[in-house]
C-alpha cells in the first residue's frame, strides 16, 4: 500500500498536478506532531527520540505536507538508527529561515552516496536492511521545494546523519 501511495505521490509531483491546501503554519508545531506520532516506533527499536521545537516558526504551507516531509526524515532515522541510538530533531529560525534538523547517531551515509539520495528508488549501500520504497526522501525534496525551501545533508559513515529542512519564515 505504502509503495502504491508513493508512486502515486510521486507522480502527481514529477506531472506537478499537486496541489497545496496552503494557510499558515507553525513549523515548530508540525515537527512536534510528527515526533508525538513517531514516539511508539521509536520506543519499540529501543531508540531515543528528542524534540526541541520551542521556538515559534511560522511559515507558509500545507500543513500535510509539511508533516509528511518531516515524518520521512524522522522515520528515516529511526529506521537506520540502531537500538540504543539517539535522534534528535531541533526546529530554529536562522539568516530568515525556518529550519528542523533531524540528526541520528545511526550508520550514516557514504560520501559517494550522499549526492544521490533525493534520487528515485535510491537505495544506500549500507549494509542495514530497511523496508524502503527509495521514494521518501525524493518526494520529501519534492515537497519542500513546492514550499520554496530544500532539504539538505550533512552524513558521516559511523556518525550518522542530520538532514536539514529549510522554508522562507514568515515575518509578522
Amino acid at each position: 500500500r505504502r509503495l502504491t501511495e508513493d508512486l502515486f505521490l510521486a507522480a502527481k509531483l514529477e506531472q506537478k498536478q499537486l496541489l497545496l491546501n496552503e494557510d499558515r503554519a507553525a513549523l515548530n508545531e508540525e515537527a512536534a506532531a510528527v515526533c508525538a506520532a513517531c514516539q511508539s516506533e521509536a520506543d519499540q527499536k529501543g531508540v531515543a527520540l528528542c524534540l526541541s521545537a520551542d521556538v515559534l516558526l511560522p511559515v507558509w504551507g500545507d500543513s500535510v505536507r509539511l508533516q509528511q516531509i518531516v515524518q520521512n526524515l524522522v522515520t528515516n532515522a529511526i529506521h537506520y538508527t540502531p537500538a540504543g541510538g539517539t535522534i534528535t530533531v531541533h526546529s530554529f529560525a536562522a539568516e530568515g529561515r525556518a529550519l528542523v534538523l533531524v540528526q541520528d547517531t545511526g550508520c550514516g551515509i557514504a560520501p559517494e552516496d550522499q549526492a544521490a539520495v533525493f534520487d528515485r528508488y535510491f537505495h544506500t549501500t549500507a549494509d542495514t536492511k530497511h523496508d524502503s520504497t527509495g521514494l521518501g526522501l525524493t518526494i520529501a525534496q519534492e515537497l519542500a521545494h513546492l514550499h520554496h525551501g530544500e532539504i539538505t545533508l550533512e552524513s558521516e559513515v559511523g556518525k550518522g546523519s542530520c538532514f536539514t529542512l529549510a522554508l522562507p519564515l514568515l515575518e509578522d
